[in-house]
Protein backbone atom coordinates (compact mmCIF):
# COMPACT_ATOMS: atom_id res chain seq x y z
CA UNK A 1 0.00 0.00 0.00
CA UNK A 2 1.48 3.32 -1.02
CA UNK A 3 1.08 6.08 1.59
CA UNK A 4 1.11 9.70 0.57
CA UNK A 5 1.66 11.06 4.07
CA UNK A 6 1.01 10.35 7.74
CA UNK A 7 -1.28 12.74 9.60
CA UNK A 8 -2.15 13.32 13.25
CA UNK A 9 -5.73 14.62 13.48
CA UNK A 10 -8.67 14.81 15.84
CA UNK A 11 -11.27 12.17 15.11
CA UNK A 12 -14.86 12.62 16.38
CA UNK A 13 -17.02 9.52 16.50
CA UNK A 14 -19.10 7.05 18.43
CA UNK A 15 -19.22 3.38 17.63
CA UNK A 16 -22.40 1.62 16.58
CA UNK A 17 -23.36 -1.61 14.89
CA UNK A 18 -23.87 0.23 11.61
CA UNK A 19 -20.46 1.88 11.58
CA UNK A 20 -19.13 5.23 12.79
CA UNK A 21 -21.67 7.95 13.53
CA UNK A 22 -21.03 11.70 13.61
CA UNK A 23 -21.13 13.36 17.03
CA UNK A 24 -19.65 16.26 18.94
CA UNK A 25 -18.48 14.12 21.85
CA UNK A 26 -15.73 11.60 22.59
CA UNK A 27 -12.91 13.43 20.81
CA UNK A 28 -9.86 11.23 20.38
CA UNK A 29 -6.47 11.79 18.83
CA UNK A 30 -5.80 9.21 16.16
CA UNK A 31 -3.22 8.47 13.54
CA UNK A 32 -4.49 8.74 9.98
CA UNK A 33 -2.68 7.70 6.85
CA UNK A 34 -3.65 9.13 3.47
CA UNK A 35 -3.72 6.75 0.53
CA UNK A 36 -4.45 7.08 -3.14
CA UNK A 37 -7.94 6.37 -4.47
CA UNK A 38 -6.71 3.23 -6.21
CA UNK A 39 -7.22 1.25 -3.00
CA UNK A 40 -10.22 -1.11 -3.09
CA UNK A 41 -10.63 -2.20 0.52
CA UNK A 42 -13.96 -1.93 2.36
CA UNK A 43 -14.38 1.45 4.01
CA UNK A 44 -16.37 3.18 6.74
CA UNK A 45 -17.44 6.80 7.13
CA UNK A 46 -15.61 9.07 9.54
CA UNK A 47 -15.77 12.73 10.54
CA UNK A 48 -12.49 14.60 10.93
CA UNK A 49 -12.03 18.20 12.04
CA UNK A 50 -10.79 20.60 9.35
CA UNK A 51 -8.28 21.75 8.49
CA UNK A 52 -6.37 18.51 8.20
CA UNK A 53 -2.70 19.15 8.82
CA UNK A 54 0.42 17.05 8.54
CA UNK A 55 3.07 16.71 11.22
CA UNK A 56 4.93 19.68 9.78
CA UNK A 57 1.71 21.76 9.95
CA UNK A 58 1.19 21.87 6.17
CA UNK A 59 -2.42 21.67 5.08
CA UNK A 60 -3.35 19.22 2.36
CA UNK A 61 -3.55 20.74 -1.11
CA UNK A 62 -6.79 22.70 -1.52
CA UNK A 63 -7.42 20.92 -4.81
CA UNK A 64 -7.99 17.67 -2.92
CA UNK A 65 -11.36 16.59 -1.57
CA UNK A 66 -10.08 15.36 1.74
CA UNK A 67 -12.39 12.86 3.37
CA UNK A 68 -14.19 10.56 1.00
CA UNK A 69 -13.63 7.17 2.54
CA UNK A 70 -11.71 5.66 5.42
CA UNK A 71 -10.59 2.21 6.40
CA UNK A 72 -10.02 1.21 10.00
CA UNK A 73 -6.67 -0.52 10.37
CA UNK A 74 -6.79 -1.06 14.14
CA UNK A 75 -7.78 0.91 17.24
CA UNK A 76 -7.56 4.66 16.61
CA UNK A 77 -5.74 4.18 13.30
CA UNK A 78 -7.59 4.88 10.05
CA UNK A 79 -6.74 5.14 6.39
CA UNK A 80 -8.24 8.06 4.50
CA UNK A 81 -8.78 7.89 0.74
CA UNK A 82 -8.82 11.20 -1.08
CA UNK A 83 -9.81 12.35 -4.54
CA UNK A 84 -7.26 14.80 -5.81
CA UNK A 85 -8.02 17.34 -8.51
CA UNK A 86 -4.42 18.52 -8.38
CA UNK A 87 -3.54 17.74 -12.00
CA UNK A 88 -6.62 19.62 -13.21
CA UNK A 89 -5.74 22.50 -10.88
CA UNK A 90 -2.23 22.66 -12.35
CA UNK A 91 -3.58 22.74 -15.91
CA UNK A 92 -6.08 25.48 -15.10
CA UNK A 93 -3.51 27.61 -13.29
CA UNK A 94 -1.05 27.26 -16.16
CA UNK A 95 -3.33 27.68 -19.17
CA UNK A 96 -6.48 29.62 -18.17
CA UNK A 97 -6.40 33.38 -17.59
CA UNK A 98 -8.19 35.22 -14.82
CA UNK A 99 -10.90 36.25 -17.29
CA UNK A 100 -11.37 32.68 -18.51
CA UNK A 101 -9.46 32.69 -21.79
CA UNK A 102 -8.12 29.21 -22.47
CA UNK A 103 -4.70 28.60 -24.02
CA UNK A 104 -5.54 25.42 -25.93
CA UNK A 105 -2.08 25.32 -27.53
CA UNK A 106 -0.58 25.24 -24.05
CA UNK A 107 -2.90 22.48 -22.87
CA UNK A 108 -2.12 20.57 -26.07
CA UNK A 109 1.55 20.58 -25.03
CA UNK A 110 0.43 19.46 -21.56
CA UNK A 111 -2.00 16.88 -22.90
CA UNK A 112 -0.40 14.00 -21.02
CA UNK A 113 -1.40 15.58 -17.71
CA UNK A 114 -4.99 16.06 -18.93
CA UNK A 115 -5.17 12.43 -20.05
CA UNK A 116 -3.82 11.26 -16.69
CA UNK A 117 -6.44 13.32 -14.84
CA UNK A 118 -9.32 11.97 -16.95
CA UNK A 119 -8.03 8.41 -16.48
CA UNK A 120 -7.81 9.01 -12.74
CA UNK A 121 -11.43 10.21 -12.61
CA UNK A 122 -12.61 7.31 -14.73
CA UNK A 123 -11.17 4.83 -12.24
CA UNK A 124 -12.51 6.58 -9.14
CA UNK A 125 -16.22 7.11 -9.71
CA UNK A 126 -18.44 8.59 -6.98
CA UNK A 127 -20.30 6.09 -4.83
CA UNK A 128 -23.46 6.36 -2.75
CA UNK A 129 -21.36 7.15 0.31
CA UNK A 130 -20.01 10.37 -1.20
CA UNK A 131 -21.53 13.62 0.02
CA UNK A 132 -23.43 15.78 -2.46
CA UNK A 133 -20.70 18.41 -2.49
CA UNK A 134 -18.11 15.76 -3.36
CA UNK A 135 -20.22 14.44 -6.23
CA UNK A 136 -20.87 17.93 -7.56
CA UNK A 137 -17.20 18.89 -7.49
CA UNK A 138 -16.25 15.62 -9.17
CA UNK A 139 -18.76 15.93 -12.03
CA UNK A 140 -18.22 19.66 -12.60
CA UNK A 141 -14.48 19.11 -12.94
CA UNK A 142 -15.09 16.05 -15.12
CA UNK A 143 -17.43 17.94 -17.45
CA UNK A 144 -14.96 20.79 -17.91
CA UNK A 145 -11.95 18.51 -18.38
CA UNK A 146 -13.81 16.40 -20.95
CA UNK A 147 -14.92 19.53 -22.81
CA UNK A 148 -11.32 20.68 -23.04
CA UNK A 149 -10.33 17.19 -24.20
CA UNK A 150 -13.06 17.28 -26.87
CA UNK A 151 -11.71 20.59 -28.18
CA UNK A 152 -8.16 19.24 -28.28
CA UNK A 153 -9.30 16.16 -30.22
CA UNK A 154 -10.57 18.54 -32.90
CA UNK A 155 -8.08 21.37 -32.56
CA UNK A 156 -7.68 23.78 -34.20
CA UNK A 157 -11.37 24.67 -34.37
CA UNK A 158 -13.17 28.00 -34.27
CA UNK A 159 -16.20 26.72 -32.36
CA UNK A 160 -17.39 23.68 -30.46
CA UNK A 161 -20.38 23.71 -32.79
CA UNK A 162 -18.06 22.99 -35.73
CA UNK A 163 -17.55 19.55 -34.17
CA UNK A 164 -20.09 16.92 -35.15
CA UNK A 165 -22.46 16.11 -32.27
CA UNK A 166 -20.07 17.52 -29.65
CA UNK A 167 -22.28 16.84 -26.66
CA UNK A 168 -23.37 13.36 -27.76
CA UNK A 169 -20.02 11.73 -28.56
CA UNK A 170 -19.27 8.93 -26.09
CA UNK A 171 -15.49 9.24 -25.96
CA UNK A 172 -14.70 8.55 -22.32
CA UNK A 173 -15.24 5.31 -20.42
CA UNK A 174 -16.00 5.85 -16.72
CA UNK A 175 -16.29 2.49 -15.03
CA UNK A 176 -18.50 0.41 -17.34
CA UNK A 177 -20.19 3.42 -18.98
CA UNK A 178 -19.12 5.41 -22.01
CA UNK A 179 -19.92 8.99 -21.02
CA UNK A 180 -20.87 11.98 -23.09
CA UNK A 181 -21.27 15.61 -22.06
CA UNK A 182 -25.05 15.62 -22.41
CA UNK A 183 -25.49 12.77 -19.94
CA UNK A 184 -23.18 14.36 -17.39
CA UNK A 185 -25.02 17.67 -17.59
CA UNK A 186 -28.63 16.56 -17.92
CA UNK A 187 -28.76 13.15 -16.21
CA UNK A 188 -26.28 13.74 -13.42
CA UNK A 189 -25.61 17.40 -12.60
CA UNK A 190 -29.06 18.83 -13.28
CA UNK A 191 -30.60 16.10 -11.12
CA UNK A 192 -28.66 17.32 -8.09
CA UNK A 193 -30.86 20.39 -7.53
CA UNK A 194 -28.07 22.94 -7.73
CA UNK A 195 -28.84 25.56 -10.42
CA UNK A 196 -25.49 27.29 -9.96
CA UNK A 197 -23.82 24.43 -11.82
CA UNK A 198 -24.81 26.28 -15.01
CA UNK A 199 -22.15 28.89 -14.19
CA UNK A 200 -19.51 26.31 -13.33
CA UNK A 201 -19.67 23.98 -16.33
CA UNK A 202 -18.29 25.47 -19.52
CA UNK A 203 -19.09 24.81 -23.18
CA UNK A 204 -15.81 26.27 -24.50
CA UNK A 205 -17.57 29.29 -25.98
CA UNK A 206 -17.38 33.06 -25.55
CA UNK A 207 -20.94 33.39 -24.21
CA UNK A 208 -20.55 30.52 -21.75
CA UNK A 209 -19.55 31.24 -18.18
CA UNK A 210 -15.81 31.58 -17.94
CA UNK A 211 -13.70 28.54 -17.16
CA UNK A 212 -12.50 29.18 -13.63
CA UNK A 213 -8.74 28.81 -13.28
CA UNK A 214 -9.08 26.61 -10.21
CA UNK A 215 -10.53 23.18 -9.67
CA UNK A 216 -13.83 22.85 -7.81
CA UNK A 217 -13.56 21.07 -4.46
CA UNK A 218 -16.15 19.86 -1.97
CA UNK A 219 -14.66 21.90 0.85
CA UNK A 220 -14.96 25.17 -1.09
CA UNK A 221 -17.85 24.36 -3.38
CA UNK A 222 -20.50 26.75 -2.09
CA UNK A 223 -18.15 29.73 -2.21
CA UNK A 224 -16.88 28.72 -5.65
CA UNK A 225 -20.39 28.35 -7.09
CA UNK A 226 -21.46 31.68 -5.62
CA UNK A 227 -18.37 33.38 -7.05
CA UNK A 228 -18.96 31.88 -10.50
CA UNK A 229 -22.63 32.91 -10.47
CA UNK A 230 -21.93 36.48 -9.37
CA UNK A 231 -19.15 36.88 -11.92
CA UNK A 232 -21.38 35.67 -14.72
CA UNK A 233 -24.22 38.03 -13.81
CA UNK A 234 -21.83 40.96 -13.44
CA UNK A 235 -20.35 40.39 -16.92
CA UNK A 236 -22.01 43.05 -19.07
CA UNK A 237 -21.10 41.16 -22.26
CA UNK A 238 -23.43 38.38 -21.13
CA UNK A 239 -26.07 40.15 -19.03
CA UNK A 240 -27.39 43.71 -18.83
CA UNK A 241 -29.30 44.26 -15.60
CA UNK A 242 -31.30 47.18 -14.31
CA UNK A 243 -34.26 47.58 -12.00
CA UNK A 244 -36.92 47.67 -14.72
CA UNK A 245 -35.27 45.93 -17.67
CA UNK A 246 -32.97 42.94 -18.08
CA UNK A 247 -31.22 41.48 -21.10
CA UNK A 248 -29.89 38.14 -19.97
CA UNK A 249 -28.06 35.09 -21.25
CA UNK A 250 -30.05 32.40 -23.03
CA UNK A 251 -28.84 30.04 -20.33
CA UNK A 252 -31.70 31.44 -18.25
CA UNK A 253 -34.11 30.56 -21.07
CA UNK A 254 -32.79 27.08 -21.79
CA UNK A 255 -32.75 26.05 -18.13
CA UNK A 256 -35.58 28.20 -16.77
CA UNK A 257 -37.02 25.39 -14.61
CA UNK A 258 -33.70 24.94 -12.84
CA UNK A 259 -33.68 28.58 -11.73
CA UNK A 260 -37.29 28.51 -10.55
CA UNK A 261 -36.95 25.65 -8.07
CA UNK A 262 -37.28 27.97 -5.07
CA UNK A 263 -39.08 30.97 -6.55
CA UNK A 264 -39.10 33.06 -9.69
CA UNK A 265 -36.20 33.70 -12.05
CA UNK A 266 -36.07 37.26 -10.73
CA UNK A 267 -35.76 35.88 -7.20
CA UNK A 268 -32.75 33.86 -8.30
CA UNK A 269 -31.12 36.80 -10.07
CA UNK A 270 -31.60 39.06 -7.06
CA UNK A 271 -29.73 36.59 -4.84
CA UNK A 272 -26.54 37.09 -6.84
CA UNK A 273 -26.88 40.48 -8.54
CA UNK A 274 -25.66 43.79 -7.16
CA UNK A 275 -28.79 45.36 -8.67
CA UNK A 276 -32.25 44.72 -7.26
CA UNK A 277 -34.49 43.78 -10.18
CA UNK A 278 -38.23 44.37 -10.13
CA UNK A 279 -40.53 41.37 -10.58
CA UNK A 280 -42.20 43.33 -13.39
CA UNK A 281 -38.94 44.06 -15.23
CA UNK A 282 -39.03 43.65 -18.99
CA UNK A 283 -36.97 40.67 -20.11
CA UNK A 284 -35.06 39.86 -23.29
CA UNK A 285 -32.11 37.63 -24.17
CA UNK A 286 -28.64 38.30 -25.55
CA UNK A 287 -27.34 36.62 -28.69
CA UNK A 288 -25.19 33.60 -27.88
CA UNK A 289 -21.64 33.68 -29.22
CA UNK A 290 -20.37 30.16 -29.86
CA UNK A 291 -16.84 31.24 -30.85
CA UNK A 292 -14.10 29.37 -29.01
CA UNK A 293 -13.19 30.78 -25.60
CA UNK A 294 -9.53 31.30 -26.42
Amino acid sequence: MKYLSVLIVTLIFTSSCSGLQKTTENQKNVTVEVVEMTETSKLVDVKIDNPIESKNNNKLNDSSDYILKTKKLHDNVYVIKITSHEKWQELLQSHVSDIGNVNYNGIQRDKKKLKEYITYLSKNLPTEEWMKTQKLAYWINAYNALTVDLILRNYPTKSIKDIKDPWDQRLWKFGDTWQNLNDIEHKILRNMDEPRIHFAIVCASVSCPKLQNEAFTASNLDAQLTKATKEFLADSTKNELSKDQIKISKIFKWFKKDFEQSGSLIDFLNQYSDITISESAKKSYTDYNWDLND
